[in-house]
């Protein structure tokens, strides 16, 4: 399901929601467990997992970027800064699993949002399938897919 974008005061929201049928406990480790966290997106890991603390994105060029985690509640809340916007991943306990809501405040549009947005997009299910024991055959295909979706959306904001 694609993302609900979303005009907002200083920008846009991008809320992306998804299932699971796992508890909050397990869907919370794929997010800051730097081994489970690296399966779905190589480039991140977490340094130090607290209010203040930090994520670490690899450039891979030999630089890193930092970003600070604006707010955490174990099990609940990961909020932390994307470049000039900020990511934030909610967990809710429900009856089958948990709720997973995802939220991108997007300061400005550029030509690099849909790609951002179809790369969480991606993320976001391969998550499920790594928490399934499942693997997704090729994320640069269903990235293609979802990147000519989000471009149509943004497009027409």
């Amino acid at each position: 399901m694609i993302a609900v974008i979303e005009k907002a005061k200083d920008g846009h929201i991008a809320r992306f929601e998804r299932h699971f049928m796992h508890s909050v406990e397990d869907v919370w480790s794929w997010l800051t467990e730097n081994k489970k966290l690296t399966k779905w997106f190589s480039e991140l890991s977490v340094e130090d997992l607290r209010e203040g603390g930090m994520i670490k994105f690899d450039m891979q060029d030999g630089t890193f970027e930092e970003m600070a985690i604006i707010e955490l509640k174990t099990n609940s809340i990961l909020e932390y800064t994307w470049g000039e916007d900020s990511v934030r991943f909610e967990l809710y306990q429900e009856p089958e699993g948990c709720r997973l809501v995802f939220i991108e405040k997007i300061k400005v549009i550029t030509p690099h949002t849909p790609k951002d947005l179809a790369g969480w997009h991606v993320c976001l299910d391969v998550i499920n399938a790594l928490i399934d024991g499942k693997k997704i055959d090729s994320r640069q295909d269903e990235w293609k897919k979802w990147y000519e979706k989000y471009k149509a959306v943004i497009e027409s904001l």
